[in-house]
């Protein structure tokens, strides 16, 4: 991984100044999208086990490029989890656009008093892949960040999600999709080695693809469907990330004896 990174940045070094000025024309073209409205809910079965979902993490998880939480990632997650379990799910999502996890905890963690949730669920990386975070002091943030959610929440279950697929964004250039693409899947397997310190802590890492989408779950193969402004996921995309995590969950993760 630190050899990649290495070699990756021998490259990508010459060419800042030109990914920097494509960085901004890009940024220009983008829409400034809201957040998601109404960041919490419940779903499932009211006569069932009751179960406490955090959500927490960048604008992914944010529901940027959706219009309310219930139609994205979140309320998906949720309904997902709701019927696997067979449970009444309450979910709040605490998140915010363009922050890194260097920031989480003093800008996150503590606006957030309620302690008591079964699952933790944590959307990362894009916006430190955006801003070069280099994957030695990302993993040092991480397992800082993964000591503070188990002081904060002690026995709780934490998942991350996948990356963010960079390397599909149709509004990023080619050198754009290389150099940020390539350092988001090494952020990726750092978090990887990471999670594999703690108990209880997870991390989906299948690298999203579009085309293994279209095959898995019988979608179409307009990209332009998959994105509401050529970066941010479009409801398509948050509900079927959502069901691919709650797929991941279902297999590696022990929910039951949390409810």
């Amino acid at each position: 991984m630190i050899l990649k990174y290495s070699l990756g940045a021998v490259i990508t070094i010459p060419l800042l100044p030109l990914l920097y000025l494509q960085g901004r024309r890009v940024k220009k073209s983008i829409p400034d999208l809201p957040e998601a409205k109404e960041p919490s809910g419940v779903s499932g079965f009211s006569e069932c086990p009751k179960m406490k979902i955090l959500i927490i993490g960048e604008s992914t998880m944010a529901g940027v490029g959706v219009e309310n939480h219930r139609d994205g990632f979140a309320g998906t997650l949720a309904d997902e989890l709701a019927n696997k379990l067979k449970s009444c799910v309450h979910w709040t999502v605490h998140a915010k656009s363009g922050i890194t996890v260097g920031r989480m905890s003093e800008e996150l963690l503590i606006q957030i008093e309620d302690n008591d949730w079964d699952l933790v669920v944590v959307g990362i990386g894009g916006n430190d892949a955006f801003k070069l975070n280099n994957p030695i002091r990302w993993k040092s943030q991480i397992r800082e960040f993964i000591n503070q959610l188990n002081c904060r929440f002690p026995q709780v279950p934490i998942v991350f999600t996948n990356m963010p697929p960079i390397k599909e964004f149709p509004a990023f250039t080619p050198l754009m999709k290389w150099t940020i693409g390539n350092l988001v899947e090494l952020l990726g397997e750092a978090l990887d080695d990471v999670v594999g310190e703690f108990n209880q802590v997870y991390y989906s890492s299948e690298v999203i693809s579009i085309e293994n989408w279209v095959k898995e779950y019988n979608l179409s193969s307009d990209i332009s469907l998959y994105f509401s402004d050529g970066v941010h996921p479009s409801q398509l995309t948050y509900q079927t990330l959502a069901k691919q995590l709650v797929e991941f969950i279902g297999s590696d993760v022990n929910l039951e004896q949390n409810l």
